[in-house]
């Protein structure tokens, strides 16, 4: 049997957290005790799973394609259609060619190996562990469920220097950044062993438990939660995107003139299949289809709906009228801010979640970036980058059982039990930020290394002839619309 490789996203936390506090005489005698099981395929997993893969491509195309194309104005609609749809399809096959080995095999704590570089050894046999002992999925399925969020992430990027930036060399920057800087950090905090080899060593004990551990991410082994992509998506992408509108500067006109969104009926429709494809993102991120499932289910929807709420309460009361726009990106800052909590808060913590982010994605949205006066054109650093850090710092507080959070699992028991005592909250939130510590820098400055590299090299800004005729014509010789 394959040694299984996958992300964290169960009812159970992380093994960095249990390792840390578990007993291993404990951990023998109840693994003695409790014999791993055999490991089966369970039908009803495997469809949800297919299910959740279709459900967050369709965040990508259509999703994110109309709800960024509705944003822009509309001479830039086309390009951002193609920009969204050629990145997942060359992302697509960069993750079946070197993505996946790279990400989830052993190597060391921050990047995969080589071992399935185009996806040797991977076939309609081999199986991904998921949170439970002896409970696994295809493989295939699983590689298919992380290709898709591996497409979505840099898509997400292109919104903060969106109408100004030429196809072809960011084509490339995304090809090295999802090399160079997704794949290592979804590596990081997601890569483990699985419930069954943990627990196969746990029984050995000793020198076993220590390679098993030590087999994992680094974010993992130290003990970040992060349920769905907090880190790995949100953050990840949001600074990234942040710095890429800092280096190419703004728009011109931008400040002068004024560029409101061509089509909010677009950003509208988006925003709806963002939401509906987010429960394919959250809940699928568990792997099965069971109660902690239903977790993810219900806090992904009742957050999404809280922020929603907040940020047209908070724009009634700051502009005296609530708009469209901003209902969306409520409602967008929910499902990112509960993304890395969702299997692990309770309903109601989701809620309180949900009501506090959007007022500081507001904030930043609106205050800030008009103090400091960047262009972030699709405010990917203050609904992504902040909702993202406020979803992750959260989590720590959110996953506390005293709370209705789901605590933290030992996995090197079976099932997964809670660790005994008290949960120690205030060391757990130190983790979560450092979790986010490592994200910004490594993505940020890796960004930046790479948005100059390329620029220098290619070029990356669009001349202003181009920018002023849209990149529709410019770019793609057609347009959005024709009247």
């Amino acid at each position: 049997m394959m040694k299984p490789a996958i992300k964290i996203a169960g009812a159970a936390g992380t093994l960095g957290a249990a390792l840390l506090f578990a007993h291993p005489a404990f951990a023998q005698a109840a693994v003695a005790a409790s014999p791993i099981p055999a490991p089966t395929v369970n039908k009803g997993d495997t469809a949800w799973m297919m299910v959740s893969t279709l459900l967050v491509l369709m965040m990508s195309v259509p999703g994110l394609a109309l709800f960024y194309g509705g944003l822009v104005r509309t001479k830039n609609m086309l390009s951002i259609l193609t920009q969204v749809l050629m990145i997942v399809c060359m992302v697509a096959v960069i993750w079946v060619t070197w993505g996946y080995s790279e990400t989830f095999t052993g190597g060391s704590s921050f990047v995969g190996g080589f071992s399935k570089l185009f996806l040797k050894g991977v076939d309609a046999n081999s199986q991904a562990a998921t949170f439970s002992n002896g409970v696994y999925i295809p493989e295939l399925v699983y590689v298919l469920f992380q290709m898709t969020f591996a497409c979505i992430t840099p898509a997400l990027i292109i919104g903060s220097f969106a109408e100004r930036v030429k196809f072809s060399p960011l084509m490339l920057f995304v090809a090295l950044w999802v090399t160079l800087i997704y794949f290592p950090i979804a590596h990081m905090v997601w890569y483990w062993g699985g419930p069954d080899v943990m627990a196969a060593a746990a029984l050995k004990g000793g020198q076993a438990l220590v390679d098993a551990t030590n087999d994992a991410g680094y974010l993992f082994k130290l003990g970040a939660l992060d349920f769905a992509g907090g880190t790995v998506v949100h953050i990840n992408a949001g600074i990234a995107g942040f710095v890429g509108c800092l280096i190419f500067g703004k728009r011109i006109g931008y400040g002068k003139e004024a560029m409101p969104p061509h089509s909010l009926t677009m950003t509208m429709i988006g925003a709806s299949l963002l939401w509906v494809g987010w429960f394919g993102f959250n809940a699928g991120s568990n792997l099965e289809a069971n109660g902690v499932t239903a977790v993810a289910f219900m806090n992904t929807m009742i957050a999404t709906a809280a922020a929603g709420l907040s940020w047209l309460l908070v724009e009634q009361v700051v502009k005296g009228k609530p708009s469209l726009l901003g209902a969306a990106s409520g409602v967008v800052a929910g499902l990112v801010a509960v993304t890395p909590a969702s299997g692990f808060a309770g309903t109601m913590g989701s809620v309180i979640l949900g009501l506090m982010v959007s007022p500081i994605c507001f904030f930043f949205v609106t205050t800030v970036k008009s103090k400091f006066g960047y262009d972030d054109t699709l405010d990917v650093f203050g609904v992504h980058c902040i909702g993202g850090i406020t979803g992750a710092i959260m989590t720590g507080i959110l996953v506390d059982p005293a709370l209705g959070g789901q605590g933290i699992a030992d996995y090197t028991t079976k099932p997964g039990t809670m660790i005994a005592g008290a949960y120690d909250m205030g060391h757990q939130v130190l983790i979560q930020a450092e979790a986010v510590g490592i994200t910004l820098l490594w993505s940020g400055i890796g960004s930046a290394i790479l948005y100059i590299a390329i620029d220098k090299l290619w070029g990356m800004r669009a001349t202003p002839e181009a920018e002023f005729d849209g990149l529709d014509i410019s770019e793609h010789g057609e347009r959005a619309y024709n009247y």
